[in-house]
């Protein structure tokens, strides 16, 4: 992805020093390694593929589609959450961006997957396309929280019997509908054999407009069970939550399916309780991003601020020299975090 980095090793082993070199974007493959999902890969790509010098197509290769160990997030949860935050920027609104192509041929900020892998042996696909952009464009402001209106949610079950993802979408919806009424929630199970599949839509494109994408490339060697679910609020705002069954710890009927529905649905509804425009996992992102933006105030409000965000605002603070107003809103128990943007621009595009 980049053109002209360093990195450095010292004797020892001890010292590791970065020379990072321009973006440049294009048609990427890279074959992930399986202790590590496929959503960690992209979480630290997508503030960077936006500033390239072309539009980026990255196909990731042989490594696991869904949550790892709880930690790492899925591609349906990037897809879900990360996406539409990166739209609320400008990056891959159809009336926006720099596209190096043509308009007819202008990429689409997408995630696809084209194959199903769950851990510990991996086996997945994912195609992730990113459209670049000069600058963001306007100052982020998301502070309405809104009423929240409506849940959808994805159940994927590689080489598992379709019985138990429908378990699982049934034990959540029975939470959730002490909550609203609508909700909605896909099974989406998944064999060995390439093409099999049993949803109607044999490939569907994740645009960061809906749920989870699958495509019928089949699924990797491991069994696995996964759910991501999503509020959506009156005011645009989506929070996501999602787990997975530890194949490791949770193997052999140790949880139930019925257990991992109700524990998705009550993680989706502390998400709700905390409050806030986004979702935990995407806090990070978002307060980065407003520090790549224009030269005005930027705000957002958000719930309870985890321990990764504040170390990451301890590094924007080191990198940027941005520094965060931070102010507790009492009444509605959440965090209104502003910042005055850097005003960055896409380097590497304005040189060609």
């Amino acid at each position: 992805m980049t053109n002209g980095s360093k990195i450095e090793i010292n004797s020892t082993g001890t010292q590791l020093r970065f020379h990072p070199g321009v973006l440049l974007g294009g048609e990427v493959t890279h074959a992930c390694p399986v202790e590590k999902s496929m959503g960690w890969f992209l979480e630290g790509i997508l503030p960077l593929a936006a500033f390239g010098k072309e539009d980026l197509c990255l196909r990731l290769e042989g490594g696991v589609t869904d949550g790892l160990h709880h930690e790492d997030p899925s591609v349906d949860y990037v897809a879900t959450s990360l996406l539409p935050l990166l739209k609320r920027f400008g990056i891959g609104n159809s009336e926006g961006g720099e596209s190096s192509l043509s308009s007819g041929d202008r990429c689409p900020l997408s995630v696809k997957v084209v194959r199903r892998g769950a851990a510990p042996l991996g086996g997945g696909e994912v195609v992730f396309t990113c459209p670049i952009v000069k600058e963001i464009g306007e100052p982020l402001e998301m502070v309405d929280v809104g009423k929240i209106k409506r849940v959808r949610g994805t159940v994927v079950s590689c080489k598992i019997p379709p019985s138990s993802a429908a378990r699982v979408a049934h034990s959540a919806k029975g939470l959730l509908h002490r909550l609203l009424p609508d909700v909605w929630i896909h099974t989406d199970v998944h064999s060995s054999r390439k093409g099999s599949s049993n949803k109607k839509n044999d490939m569907r494109m994740v645009d960061g407009g809906g749920s989870g994408g699958v495509g019928g490339g089949g699924c990797g060697p491991s069994p696995g069970l996964s759910v991501c679910l999503a509020a959506e609020s009156t005011s645009g705002t989506v929070l996501v939550a999602e787990t997975c069954l530890d194949a490791s710890r949770e193997g052999r009927g140790a949880l139930l399916p019925e257990d991992l529905g109700v524990k998705a649905a009550a993680m989706l509804l502390e998400e709700i309780r905390k409050g806030g425009c986004i979702d935990t996992g995407a806090q990070s992102l978002a307060l980065l991003l407003m520090c790549l933006g224009p030269e005005d105030v930027s705000r957002i409000r958000v719930g309870t601020l985890s321990q990764y965000t504040i170390v990451s605002l301890r590094l924007f603070k080191k990198a940027f020299d941005v520094e965060f107003k931070v102010r507790a809103d009492e009444e509605s128990k959440t965090v209104l975090l502003s910042c005055l943007g850097t005003g960055y621009r896409n380097m590497a595009r304005a040189s060609t």
